[in-house]
């Protein structure tokens, strides 16, 4: 009882900070690259390392610090190999060595700041090899700091180290980084994390779960620190000990099996099992936003799966993930996993923004549930067509099964299995043979100069559509020859495209010739703008929009329809009739 008095207890991110290279955990390229620097005695004299919370900036900047400066017996000699502490290690660790100055940007932000370190670069370190300063959160100074440090950063003295550290390295001026080496620290790999988790574990003397260490590894998100954090959060909620259910209830998740029985359970259409368990995991204290991003997660991981297989492998997932995330993804297509992922990621806005969580949750797995039972384009085409279902080789439908609470028998399952089905060669031999003719794809006949612009709208090709409504002026047109006069500007290679789209089109050859004639009338663009004044013209002068003109000052007439079932002048929807509520 004494000894937890007269010692506080030292969080865990603080008593394994690394005081070495040696102990800096998942940047090798960093102190593979600061090796050989040091080696060669080529030694920047100005840093800037920058990467997410908790990689190890600041860390970095300490040891870097103790590094410069590091004096033995044999005298003062920079040094990456700090096993032994050197004469001014402990009180740089310690943060209490006079040449090694840190700053804190976010608090100190003005040009004075700055030119108090602008003034006291001039005087030598006093004990020290080199005066070292370290500024944190760098990207936060103003304008004029920045400006007010160019100078003293570029041509410091031969005494001075500057080290700056950043979340934010787009914000810091192109000026700043041209003058520094730049560092870029890496998240920390799963795989690094959990070993590192489980060696401090480890050295504590306290029991854990694999898969509890997984799920702080997943919420760490690469950050050292944050991953700490949460470790020592699991160590006192589960009173000495790391299990999945502390962890669970922790960090207010789902249980991960069960995320997976509700996902398997929307994708094959089961909605009132997957309300149920959506209630059920509600109740035991699982957050609804967090419910669908648990759900979407889990749907990145089976895409994942399914375009690279080696990803059931990572060591952050739970073997439920592992296993049952590989069976998934062999038997979903793409376009399920996709429209998914969208439905999700949309419902997980909505949910943020809803005045109930769980109301908006529910609806969001029901669309999900609906979504998946969707049939597939081929299937839309194949019953349009009157014909089977796709063939051997392509997508087929397996419902799959339905528990009493699913939804109704008669409807579709968006689980599919992508496997190639029997060929039964004596019925193909069978058949007749089919003429080349009829496999072809079918070819367009153009007969007239409005049919070519309507056949280029049909195959969407922009370019030559409005280049024949706005561009050209038909001069004549006959089967296999067009001669058109075209508007001054236009680019003459559009005359070999529409020559080679119609060949392409019609599978027939087209002359397309310019007219050596003067121009004469009008472009088809032209003359729908003529006819769409012509018609306006003719609206005001109705008595009764007149009347409503009179009636209601300041609304204007903004589109006409001829009476017959003629086409709308207009190709875009009619806005609505704007109004003035002027009185």
């Amino acid at each position: 009882m004494a000894d937890a008095t007269t010692s506080p207890y030292l969080v865990l991110a603080r008593k394994y900070r690394p005081q070495d290279f040696t102990t800096l955990v998942g940047q090798d390229a960093m102190v593979q690259t600061l090796g050989n620097a040091f080696a060669q005695n080529r030694i920047h004299h100005a840093f800037i390392l920058t990467g997410v919370r908790g990689v190890g900036k600041t860390t970095t900047a300490r040891i870097l610090a103790r590094a410069f400066n590091y004096e033995d017996a044999s005298g003062p000699h920079p040094t990456l190999d700090l096993s032994v502490e050197g004469e001014h290690c402990r009180a740089i660790i310690e943060g209490r060595h006079v040449d090694v100055i840190e700053m804190d940007a976010a608090s100190n932000t003005g040009i004075g700041d700055i030119r108090e370190i602008i003034d006291s670069v001039k005087y030598a370190p006093s004990s020290a090899p080199y005066k070292v300063y370290v500024i944190d959160e760098v990207h936060m100074l103003s304008t004029a700091a920045f400006n007010g440090l160019l100078k003293t950063l570029e041509e410091p003295p031969p005494y001075v180290k500057f080290i700056f550290a950043t979340t934010e390295i787009r914000k810091v001026p192109v000026t700043i980084l041209s003058r520094c080496m730049r560092f870029d620290l890496r998240r920390i790999t799963p795989e690094i994390m959990s070993a590192y988790l489980e060696s401090i574990l480890s050295q504590e003397g306290i029991s854990f779960e694999p898969e509890a260490l997984a799920m702080i590894v997943r919420a760490g998100e690469g950050s050292a620190r944050d991953n700490l954090s949460l470790l020592d959060q699991a160590i006192a909620h589960g009173n000495g000990t790391v299990t999945a259910a502390t962890v669970k209830a922790m960090l207010g998740l789902g249980d991960r099996a069960r995320i997976i029985d509700l996902f398997e359970e929307l994708m094959g259409g089961r909605i009132g099992e997957a309300i149920e368990t959506m209630r059920s995991l509600y109740d035991m204290g699982a957050d609804p936003q967090t419910l669908v991003a648990d759900l979407a997660d889990f749907t990145h991981l089976v895409t994942r799966i399914k375009v690279v297989p080696a990803a059931a492998d990572d060591v952050s997932l739970t073997p439920d993930e592992r296993t049952r995330g590989a069976d998934l993804a062999g038997k979903l297509p793409m376009r399920a996993l996709t429209r998914a992922w969208q439905i999700l990621f949309k419902g997980y806005d909505e949910v943020a923004r809803a005045n109930n969580g769980l109301q908006a949750a529910e609806m969001a797995l029901i669309r999900l549930a609906y979504a998946a039972d969707l049939p597939s384009p081929d299937d839309l085409i194949a019953k349009l067509a009157n014909q089977p279902a796709p063939a051997a080789g392509q997508q087929s439908m397996m419902p799959m099964p339905r528990g009493p609470s699913g939804g109704s028998s008669g409807a579709s399952s968006a689980m599919r299995v992508e496997q190639p089905r029997p060929i039964d060669t004596e019925a193909i031999a069978s058949q007749p043979a089919v003429p080349q003719a009829q496999v072809q794809p079918a070819l367009a006949t153009v007969a007239s100069y409005k049919e070519l612009i309507a056949l280029a709208g049909a195959k969407r090709d922009v370019l030559v559509k409005l280049a024949l409504e706005g561009s050209m002026r038909p001069v004549s047109f006959e089967q296999g020859r067009i001669e058109v006069a075209l508007v001054d500007g236009t680019d003459p290679g559009i005359i070999a495209t529409l020559s080679a789209r119609l060949q392409k089109w019609t599978g027939e050859r087209w002359l397309v010739m310019v007219s050596t004639k003067p121009p004469e009338g009008l472009t088809v663009r032209q003359e729908t703008e003529q006819r769409t004044q012509a018609h306006h013209a003719a609206a005001h002068e109705d008595p009764l929009v007149k009347a409503i003109l009179e009636t209601f000052p300041g609304a204007k007439v903004v589109n006409v329809k001829v009476r017959d079932d003629a086409a709308v002048v207009d190709d875009v929807p009619p806005p609505p009739v704007e109004e003035d509520d002027d009185e």
